[in-house]
């Protein structure tokens, strides 16, 4: 049963009346209306692709669909539904199932693909940084900008961009590098960053990008074909002092060491692993051979990175290469490029959404949304605001106060949809945002920031309480969850734990239905093994002359050797042992039984006839029966306490595969609203009136006016 619950549990929904044409009904429980559409769907969920409607599935589908509506009417009758526990696991199912609704999927698949074409190809280039907070003021971001710019120009009209970057650059490592970050591919950099390296050509300076750290500019050294991933193993001779402080004695000693080595596995062939064990100074990895995780480019200091790239197949051994720290030899364990898009999508995919670059899907789609919820924004409305907004109304101990200026934010600060926010709702909004400001306060540039995130939070909230009204699937899904949930919670202390708990009623169904629970007929016997035909024939012997006593018999058998004589003894059905069903089931010892080396033979001391087994020995099966029993009876309660009525016109349309039938004209009576279904909803609502019988059209589909 509990399958059959789980089955339906995944599959289940519950019937919209409000979004659903009566005309297509298929079942009504309780008076709660089922489409035909919504079955249908629910039906092929299960139904393999390609497979015919088979009439005889449907009507066993049909009564497995009306018991589940059934027990679900019951949740909600018991008000289960209202449960703050139910309420509070709906609702995180609920977050999870929204989220891939709620940023747009296509951006995504082009972030994605986008990547990947990027990988195909590895970038080097140095930048220079100026360096400027994401929330600094206009004046503040202006001065940085402009001093970017001036440092930029300088390098278009010749001066030497290493130069510049280590004296200018705000980039710490700048100083010893030159600015110089190496190679890399996509998401490797920040997005902004890793976008101004690709659409800039080699030997180009790039256009200016602002990314969180500050403004920047690039110029790009180099472009390569991806050099994708080695794997390798190395030996290490470490320098003993830290990084550029080893004595030229210090390093002399290092020289030789791996010198020695080198010349050992060259010349000697020793085992590149065992000398790894044996004399590399990284411990992390000497254990395991020396073999390091697989790499690409700008992953290792670059000497030991073009080192390993340089092999050309795989086993080669590497001269001896310096880094700075210290000496190593390098084997190459193995080669790999990049995958086709299919086989690295999925890690593309992952690395994308922890990028930064996952907020384009976010941003797209709230672009897409003020189109389609015609957002508008009062500009003076907004404006005002950032005259409001002063020191004190952002300082923690300010005497600015929401309820004191109530009476002047009245205005309307942007609509959307049917909804429409006030400057009242912004300034409670502004008071929350101001204490994550700090201490850093610009008006123009506070009030702008934090207008950005809570008309484009207001967006996505606003879309996510559209999501049932606008997708039918994440409908569906939603019913699947909240009915599945319920369904178990209830089933569990109907039938599955009362079946358990219950040891009263549990026995009383054994009572009544214990000859349905019967042992097969059976052997007491025992499986001799000998350890060969001449101890088998001895063992033998002894009980045809009447000794019965096996166990006396295998103490002096294995007197010399326990491997002589071992048995298995036991209850046995048919089926349970090959060589139990070899022989005939009668008292006595049976004929030799050869299996390979080993000879065999059973000793059967009794066979038992068909007897009732005791509740303890069949436990888990009548447990199991007692709950269909359990079932069967709460079904009944419920077919008695709720209404079920079918529409044998519309089911048999359906069996017979012609649904088509039922497109019905539409009433031209009937009148149609446009915009959002909220403002469509709203308009009828106020033109006809609030009623189960009052239908509005809105985009080609029919709909009431009742409130619920």
């Amino acid at each position: 049963m509990r399958k059959l619950l789980y089955f339906l549990a995944s599959t289940a929904i519950t019937f919209n009346s409000f979004s659903q044409n009566s005309d297509r009904t298929l079942l009504t429980v309780d008076e709660e209306k089922v489409s035909v559409d919504d079955f249908l769907s629910i039906y092929n969920k299960n139904r393999q692709v390609g497979e015919e409607l088979d009439p005889k599935t449907l009507d066993e589908y049909l009564e497995l669909f009306i018991n589940f509506k059934l027990k679900v009417k019951e949740a909600e009758s018991l008000g289960m539904d209202t449960v703050p526990s139910f309420v509070k696991e709906l609702s995180g199912y609920r977050k999870q199932l929204a989220n891939p609704y709620l940023v747009d999927n296509e951006a995504g698949e082009n972030l994605v693909k986008e990547a990947y074409e990027r990988l195909k190809t590895e970038i080097r280039a140095s930048h220079i940084l100026i360096s400027v907070a994401e929330d600094a003021s206009p004046s503040d971001t202006l001065k940085a900008y402009k001093k970017t710019q001036n440092i930029r120009q300088e390098i278009l009209d010749g001066a030497n961009f290493a130069e510049i970057a280590r004296a200018k650059s705000d980039d710490p490592s700048a100083k010893d590098n030159s600015g110089d970050l190496g190679y890399f591919s996509a998401l490797y950099m920040v997005y902004p960053f890793e976008t101004a390296a690709y659409a800039t050509a080699k030997g180009e300076i790039s256009e200016i990008i602002r990314s969180r750290y500050g403004y920047h500019f690039l110029n790009v050294t180099d472009k390569r074909p991806s050099r994708g991933e080695v794997k390798t193993a190395h030996i290490m001779v470490k320098y003993p002092s830290p990084v550029g402080k080893s004595s030229n004695k210090e390093k002399a000693i290092a020289k030789q060491k791996i010198d020695d080595i080198y010349n050992k596995i060259i010349n000697e062939s020793a085992d590149f692993a065992e000398m790894a064990k044996q004399y590399s100074d990284d411990k992390n990895n000497s254990s395991k051979g020396g073999v390091l995780p697989w790499f690409g480019s700008n992953k290792m200091v670059a000497t030991y990175e073009d080192a390993a790239f340089s092999l050309k197949n795989l086993g080669d051994i590497s001269v001896p290469i310096e880094t700075p720290y210290g000496w190593h030899i390098i084997k190459l364990i193995d080669r790999k490029g990049l995958g086709s898009f299919e086989d690295e999508k999925s890690d593309i995919i992952s690395k994308v959404e922890k990028d930064s670059r996952s907020q384009v899907k976010r941003t797209s789609l709230v672009n897409k949304l003020k189109k389609e919820y015609n957002f508008k924004v009062n500009t003076p409305a907004l404006n005002a605001m950032k005259q409001i907004v002063n020191n004190d109304f952002i300082a923690k101990n300010g005497n600015w106060s929401l309820k004191d200026h109530a009476s002047s934010l009245t205005e309307n600060i942007f609509s959307l949809g049917s909804s429409e926010y006030t400057q009242y709702d912004f300034a409670e909004y502004l008071l929350s945002f101001a204490r994550r400001m700090k201490n850093k306060f610009e008006p123009s540039i506070f009030v702008d920031e934090a207008f950005a995130k809570w008309s484009e939070d207001l967006i996505i909230a606003y879309e996510n309480s559209n999501l049932e009204l606008k997708y039918n699937d994440f409908r569906l899904l939603m019913q699947e969850y909240r009915d599945g949930i319920l369904l178990y919670e209830l089933t569990d202390e109907k039938i599955w734990s009362k079946a358990v708990k219950d040891t009263i009623g549990l026995n009383a169904y054994y009572l009544d239905n214990k000859k349905n629970y019967m042992w097969d007929t059976r052997v007491d016997a025992t499986v001799i093994n000998c350890l060969n035909e001449s101890i088998a024939l001895k063992v033998r012997k002894k009980i045809t002359r009447g000794n019965t006593n096996i166990d006396e018999i295998q103490t002096k058998i294995n007197k010399k050797s326990s491997l002589n004589m071992d048995t298995k003894k036991g209850l046995f059905l048919k089926g349970e042992n090959a060589f139990v069903d070899q022989v005939e089931w009668k008292q006595g010892v049976s004929d030799l039984i050869y299996d390979n080396q080993n000879v065999k033979m059973i000793y059967i001391n009794e066979v038992l006839q068909p007897i009732e087994k005791e509740l303890i020995e069949a436990k888990g099966l009548i447990t199991s029966d007692y709950q269909d029993f359990l079932e069967k009876q709460w079904l009944a309660e419920l077919k008695a306490k709720y209404s079920v009525h079918i529409n044998s016109f519309v089911f048999d349309l359906l069996k017979t595969n012609r649904l088509s039938e039922l497109n019905i004209k539409k009433d031209d009576k009937v009148p149609s609203f446009s915009g959002s279904f909220n403002v469509a909803f709203k308009e009828a609502l106020n033109s006809l009136g609030s009623s189960k019988d009052i239908l509005f059209e809105w985009n080609g589909n029919s709909y009431t006016t009742e409130l619920k």
